[in-house]
């Protein structure tokens, strides 16, 4: 997918300029055993050190080398020794934090920001509206185009998600006024024109939208403080999605598919990261008309103990 060849992209940038730097040679005189496990050790190490970069990010990093060199595995099978001590090598666990998602007052916070009265203003809001109530992910935001909107009965989003699948979207009554309104004072365009364009009328890239959320959230805190504590980024739009469809009881199954999730598994993380339903599981096992406190036991108990 076009993600994980970025992803790769930079990889392979990153680990050629270190090597260059610490073997001295070019590029592309390099052989795969001068990419010896001690060379992809130091790599990320610097990666975390010097870099500052995280141990998702890092582990990203080192995905990306191990499947270079299961395919070198193949192609150049004198270096298996070099290969094998490469792909033995694991990185450490991140630790899970928890989801971040934003409340229903802070969404209208930062919906109310973008200044509709210019028309990024307007395209802004519409595109953090269908954030939150899709949950789209960023690149099936970006890719939106208007042939893939409809809004008449049994109004939906399609899109092409992560693994090259294309799934359905519902969209709610608001959402197909604020989309009909925007799509209506861009007539002419064709179906593959992009429903969110830049300036230019090209594309949105990933970074664009990530400064627009970004800026906008700093603009809101102002009115919404509880938003400076957050890190808001696309991502925590889609976090904001799931929160409200498990708030209004839809089952974590139905999630999975609502988000385009690969696993059911994947979606347990919402379950963790909302406080009320653990709440309301802790008032479940609480018995009935039992006073709250600490045991106290009788006299005699105590006396029997005490004689021991």
């Amino acid at each position: 997918s076009p993600a994980t060849i970025d992803s790769y992209r930079i990889s392979f940038s990153l680990l050629l300029r270190f090597a260059h730097e610490r073997l001295g040679k070019a590029p592309s005189d390099l052989q795969i055993a001068d990419l010896d496990a001690p060379l992809i050790g130091a790599f990320l190490e610097h990666l975390q050190a010097d870099r500052g970069n995280s141990t998702r990010t890092r582990n990203a990093r080192l995905a990306a080398v191990r499947s270079l060199f299961r395919y070198a595995a193949v192609a150049t099978p004198q270096d298996a020794a070099v290969i094998q001590r490469v792909l033995a090598m694991s990185g450490p666990r991140a630790i899970q934090s928890p989801v971040a998602f934003l409340t229903t007052t802070e969404v209208d916070a930062l919906l109310a920001q973008p200044d509709q009265a210019t028309w990024a203003g307007r395209r802004d809001h519409v595109l953090m509206a269908i954030a939150v109530q899709t949950g789209l992910r960023l690149s099936e935001l970006t890719g939106l185009q208007r042939g893939d909107v409809r809004l008449g009965s049994g109004a939906h989003l399609r899109c092409n998600g992560k693994g090259r699948k294309e799934r359905c979207t519902p969209l709610t009554t608001s959402s197909v006024a604020t989309l009909r309104a925007w799509m209506g004072e861009r007539t002419g365009e064709t179906p593959t024109y992009p429903l969110f364009p830049s300036n230019r009328g090209t594309q949105l890239s990933p970074d664009a939208v990530q400064r627009l959320v970004g800026k906008h959230a700093c603009g809101a805190a102002k009115q919404c403080p509880s938003l400076a504590s957050k890190r808001i980024t696309p991502h925590t739009l889609r976090h904001t999605a799931a929160m409200r469809l498990l708030e209004a009881g839809v089952d974590t199954s139905v999630i999975a598919l609502w988000l385009g999730h690969e696993r059911t598994e994947t979606t347990q993380i919402y379950l963790h990261a909302d406080l009320g339903i653990k709440e309301r599981a802790l008032a479940r096992t609480t018995p009935a008309n039992v006073p709250f406190g600490r045991y106290q036991p009788p006299d005699p108990l105590l006396a029997f103990l005490e004689s021991l």
